[in-house]
């Protein structure tokens, strides 16, 4: 059979991965590529909008670790998206694994306004556990299954051992300040609780280095830059996709047949699947035929994709130092490291320990974050009792009952059909070949069939950059280098 050195490529999601993908292929030469969008818009989980006269991000809010090796940080900077203190080499040299280099604002749940400095022993314990974990990823010689369960452990051990010289008040209230770090680090990682993080699946993430900066006008300006780049009619927008027909044993037909909602089929010799993971867990019964291998798709169900949300809160004026990025609340009975809520129609709001300060050059906002199951209930709380939660929490907390919120905006990622949450992490149990299960095309190894039919990209099918952006970006390019390489061959190219 002579081999198509044209294929039709079909590119399903045109998020971040989508549209790397279908870039990288075009820029090669290739003619017959299309992406079909179930939605009305470009970018998939990197979506900016507005509070007021404020830009906010919706989906992704970082570029983590902006510095050459980061490939959207290059794109930002080439676009000239970024602001210039971004692109200094002091900046581009930082290695902060992601914390917050700021000085924070701490309150306390009796109203108490927390000094910076008598929180730091708090910050320095949890920081340091942080650095340590890839000491005891080796299964065998650790007694410790997650991540949680290690940082509980050793910060019982450790608080104890140097805190010797502190009164109990003052070592209850650090140990409750680590609490509020603890669910900082669920949304971090988009998990319920930090005890669900695999140790070992958790030192397979790796930090670039860079200060963590976003993109002023936005982070859509990116997804516009990239889409310029593309040909017009590439894109076909609300076409969501029933079903995946691979390994079609007709000769006479393609590899691949996609089945549209709207039961248009459409021929392709490969497809690049770009859904987010929660997509693919939900649906994966439905999207392909014949199913998924038994070793793929256990991989699949065995992974996490949990929810982390936001929730924009404007304000007539700031009560938080001008110099502020960061704010805790700290429940001050919470001292033994909790990072979860007893009742959580109760109690989620509890799960929001910290908020971010959004630069605005003429609004005062705030973004309060919350993960895990908590976060998944908040997005169903009716708007006025959010409302009144939030207002009651900050009143609670800065001792000021007559800070007024103005505006409010979160976000509900858990409850997007076309995404089910928010990012990747690793669950307990995690393995190497559950990754490369997960990014494994179809047919997979030992297959007598046409190679190449079903390709997966998206951030949770990178090993090292899962729940990045960048993660996203460079999995786009990996699938469409793997076709690249199976048609050079023929394309007469190196």
């Amino acid at each position: 059979m002579a081999v198509n050195v044209d294929p039709n490529i079909v590119v399903i999601g045109c998020g971040v991965a989508g549209i790397a993908a279908a870039g990288r292929l075009v820029k090669a030469g290739f003619r017959n590529v299309r992406i079909l969008e179930a939605t009305a818009r470009s970018g998939g989980r990197i979506k900016s909008g507005r509070l007021g006269n404020t830009i906010v991000e919706i989906g992704a809010s970082y570029i983590h670790g902006p510095s050459e090796e980061n490939p959207i940080f290059c794109l930002a900077r080439d676009y000239g998206l970024l602001h210039p203190e971004a692109l200094t080499a002091e900046n581009q040299a930082m290695d902060i694994a992601e914390c917050f280099p700021g000085v924070p604002n701490w309150f306390s749940s009796s109203g108490q306004r927390l000094s910076s400095e008598h929180m730091k022993p708090a910050l320095e314990i949890f920081i340091e556990l942080l650095d340590e974990t890839s000491q005891n990823v080796n299964k065998e010689n650790t007694r410790w299954a997650s991540v949680g369960h290690f940082m509980r452990s050793e910060i019982q051990q450790r608080t104890a051992e140097r805190w010797k010289d502190k009164d109990a008040t003052t070592r209850a209230l650090l140990r409750c300040a680590i609490s509020a770090r603890l669910k900082e680090e669920c949304c971090t990682n988009a998990a319920h609780t930090m005890d669900e993080i695999d140790l070992s699946g958790f030192e397979m993430y790796k930090d670039l280095c860079g200060l963590d900066c976003m993109i002023p006008g936005g982070y859509e300006g990116l997804i516009d830059s990239l889409m310029s780049e593309l040909p017009t009619d590439l894109v076909s927008f609300n076409r969501p996709v029933r079903c995946v027909h691979w390994n079609n044993t007709d000769k006479r037909e393609t590899a691949v047949t996609v089945e549209c909602h709207d039961g248009e089929g459409i021929a392709a010799d490969h497809v690049i699947l770009t859904v987010p993971l929660g997509y693919l867990k939900k649906n994966h019964s439905t999207l392909f035929s014949p199913p998924l291998p038994a070793e793929k798709l256990l991989s699949i169900q065995s992974q996490a994709f949990g929810t982390c949300n936001k929730i924009f809160i404007e304000f007539d004026s700031p009560w938080w130092d001008t110099d502020t990025e960061v704010i805790y609340f700290v429940w001050e009975d919470e001292e033994d490291i909790v990072d979860q809520v007893s009742d959580i129609s109760k109690f989620w709001i509890r799960k929001m320990s910290f908020f971010t300060v959004v630069e605005s050059s003429d609004s005062h906002v705030l973004c309060g974050w919350i993960a895990g199951l908590e976060s998944e209930y908040m997005e169903s709380v009716p708007e006025e009792e959010l409302r009144s939660s939030i207002t009651q929490l900050i009143h609670r907390f800065t001792g000021n009952p007559r800070i007024v919120v103005r505006r409010i905006l979160r976000t509900q990622w858990f409850h997007d059909p076309w995404t089910y949450g928010s990012y990747y992490h690793t669950t307990i149990g995690f393995s190497k070949k559950d990754m490369e299960n997960m990014m494994a095309p179809l047919p997979m190894e030992g297959s007598q069939s046409q190679p190449l039919q079903v390709l997966f990209a998206g951030e949770a099918t990178h090993p090292h950059y899962y729940s990045t952006v960048h993660g996203a970006l460079l999995t786009g390019w990996r699938e469409a280098d793997r076709l690249i390489s199976h048609y050079a061959p023929q394309r007469g190219t190196a």
